[in-house]
């Protein structure tokens, strides 16, 4: 069977990069695999569902550009499309003294970003927003919103198959064999011939781009995310999504709170080494690829340099009350008894032989394969930009 183009991976970036082909080019033939029973599984399906603004990201990076790009994509996708979304808004809150350049550092950024109606507010204005807050100061982020992910990810899988795109669920591929005119890529189930291969494995990206690039220099570290819920009768401390200011030399945003489009408010997540990849709960364990990992020459490296940041957050892995020391320094109200055990998601986070933890969304091409080895958050409010940029890629072999 000959395609033109084999996208492999059903999560979001895959599904969105599938479209956004049949949407350039209706004239190809396009064939998805997924090796899951159904689509958007894995990272997509544990999204927290948050759409992201892009205050956060290095302007002119891969991810400024394609999350505010993305971020009009995909509101306008919602709405055509009849997915449920709010443009909430959130606060970014400094909670020390030693947070406020910090937090002077993303006001400047988001409006490098073009970010419009970013507002600094006060330690009493933070109280207009959220009542319940700690804080010392605080930026507004009125772009930002909420969307069910795995939502809009089926609403992109009917649109594939509307356009002509062929989508095979249940085909894990082991395989990509190339030449000098075409790639064959086999799946446990058969094999397929095409003139391109985008890779969008998300969790195992690393594993699929290594069958054509075996010097393939990142490795794929998976880090849990674990969350609770607030009880019902707790959830009026929260009316929107309220952040920490990050830390600037770790990739993550620190626990926060975010209330979901279906309804409930989130508290999370922590960020701990998964010993498998798609290991949902602390007791997943795959030998294998917890070996891999901590084999990685890089992974040692960050495990070195951020030893007790590591550990800090295995233990609130552990431990109820640890976590919610951590949440309450935004939110002093929130006890113990305040708390239920939420859902977990794995994040795919690219870690180079020399420990440096890839900041930016990474694809590397070459004649017959795209892959893409680092798409992170913010991935799924980029998803419809990321996909864009697969198909403007592509389209040079068309």
């Amino acid at each position: 069977m000959k395609y033109d183009v084999i996208v492999i991976g059903g999560g979001i970036v895959g599904l969105a990069t599938a479209l956004q082909l049949l949407n350039s080019h209706p004239q190809i033939k396009l064939l998805l695999l997924e090796k899951e029973d159904q689509l958007a599984k894995h990272q997509t399906g544990h999204n927290s569902g948050v759409i992201h603004s892009g205050i956060y990201y290095k302007p002119g990076s891969l991810k400024a550009r394609n999350c505010i790009e993305g971020y009009d994509l995909l509101i306008d996708f919602c709405r055509m499309n009849g997915v449920k979304f709010d443009l909430c808004g959130k606060i970014i809150v400094a909670t020390t003294p030693e947070e406020l350049p910090l937090l002077e550092n993303l006001y400047v950024r988001g409006n490098q970003n073009r970010l419009s109606g970013l507002k600094k507010i006060g330690k009493e204005e933070l109280k207009d927003y959220e009542p319940h807050v700690n804080g010392l100061a605080g930026i507004v982020v009125p772009q930002t919103g909420i969307v069910d992910y795995k939502e809009v990810a089926q609403k992109y899988g009917e649109l594939i198959q509307v356009k002509g795109g062929q989508i095979n669920l249940g085909e894990r591929v082991i395989d990509i064999q190339t030449d000098n005119s075409h790639s064959v890529v086999s799946s446990q189930k058969q094999s397929y011939q095409t003139d391109l291969v985008i890779n969008c494995c998300g969790l195992y990206s690393d594993k699929v781009a290594r069958l054509t690039h075996k010097d393939l220099n990142v490795k794929i570290i998976p880090f849990r995310g674990e969350y609770y819920q607030l009880k019902k009768e707790k959830e009026y401390l929260v009316k929107n999504l309220i952040y920490p200011v990050p830390d600037p030399n770790f990739p993550f945003l620190g626990v926060h709170f975010t209330r979901m489009i279906h309804g409930g408010v989130e508290a999370g997540p922590n960020a701990v080494l998964a010993f498998k990849r798609e290991g949902y709960k602390k007791n997943d364990v795959n030998m294998s690829e917890l070996a891999d990992s901590l084999a990685w020459p890089g992974f040692q490296k960050v495990a070195w340099k951020y030893w007790k940041t590591g550990f800090g957050e295995m233990y609130r892995s552990y431990s109820k009350a640890a976590f919610v020391k951590a949440l309450q320094k935004l939110l002093p109200e929130i006890t113990t008894s305040d708390l239920e055990q939420g859902g977990a998601g794995v994040r795919a986070q690219a870690c180079d032989r020399t420990g440096g933890l890839v900041d930016d969304f990474m694809i590397l091409e070459d004649k017959f394969v795209i892959n893409v080895c680092n798409a992170p958050s913010p991935a799924a409010t980029s998803s419809l930009s990321i996909g864009k940029t697969i198909a403007g890629l592509a389209a040079k072999r068309f």
